[in-house]
């Protein structure tokens, strides 16, 4: 599908400014469920990497990011997910070019590839040719695009809009900054820019804004903390690990 991309002049497309992340970098979380049946349980684990090569796409350099996300335990027997997402994310553009999914969630499978052309604002699926926003992006490189928003004189109540290409559909949400925030978890304190990312409202989400997303204060703008109300208990994914942050984590408390 490659073929769909048609570079014309590699100083056409924007350049987004990247201080917060580099090819190497992997992050890892635990994501469990609490209720007030339930408790807590581990549900499983997830991860994003990017890969140390220089991907080519069409003459462009890309990040190659791999995220996998897969339920673990007895949590299985309940509803077992074992997710991948690719996504080929143009290096000074931050938009990606290439985006590969191949999700088996209980009885729900899918398995898709969109190409896309920001030049023709088009995205080209294996169903669907359709036309999309200016360098909108997918569900993954979404969470990079965010880190290079400049949040340095953020005020609580500030907004930042994001489109998103997902099921052959455009979806355009927000991101609003909520206040600051020190967070404990099991790899120590971390001082944080707490978010509330706007998320569809449906069967699972009962309102908008149910998610909070905690992220460190610093250089890298690492997710520390994500946690959402659902409509029995929440989910929550924690950082466990990380390596080769662009930046060292100064947001981490003593």
């Amino acid at each position: 599908m490659l073929c769909f991309i048609k570079i014309i002049n590699s100083q056409d497309l924007r350049v987004i400014n990247n201080d917060a992340f580099q090819r190497g970098e992997k992050i890892a979380y635990k994501v469990f469920y609490d209720s007030f049946v339930t408790g807590h349980v581990n549900a499983g684990e997830a991860s994003l990497e990017i890969e140390k090569e220089d991907k080519i796409i069409a003459n462009r350099s890309t990040m190659h990011v791999i995220g996998l996300g897969k339920t673990k335990g007895l949590f299985n027997f309940f509803f077992k997910v074992n997710d991948r997402y690719e996504t080929y994310i143009d290096e000074k553009a931050i938009a990606p070019l290439l985006f590969i999914r191949r999700v088996s969630e209980g009885n729900y499978k899918k398995s898709q590839d969109v190409t896309f052309n920001h030049f023709k604002n088009i995205a080209i699926s294996n169903t669907k040719t359709a036309k999309v926003t200016s360098y909108v992006q997918d569900i993954i490189s979404t969470f990079y695009y965010a880190r290079t928003i400049n949040v340095k004189n953020v005020k609580i109540g500030d907004e930042f809009p994001v489109s998103f290409f997902l099921d052959d559909s455009v979806y355009t949400t927000k991101i609003i900054f909520d206040g600051r925030e020190d967070v404990k978890i099991d790899l120590g304190t971390f001082k944080c820019l707490r978010f509330k990312p706007m998320v569809l409202s449906g069967k699972i989400f009962s309102q908008p804004y149910p998610m909070t997303l905690w992220v460190s204060d610093d250089e890298n703008l690492v997710p520390i903390l994500a946690e959402s109300g659902i409509l029995v208990g929440s989910v929550k994914m924690e950082l466990i690990k990380y390596s080769n942050l662009k930046n060292p984590l100064k947001s981490q408390i003593n």
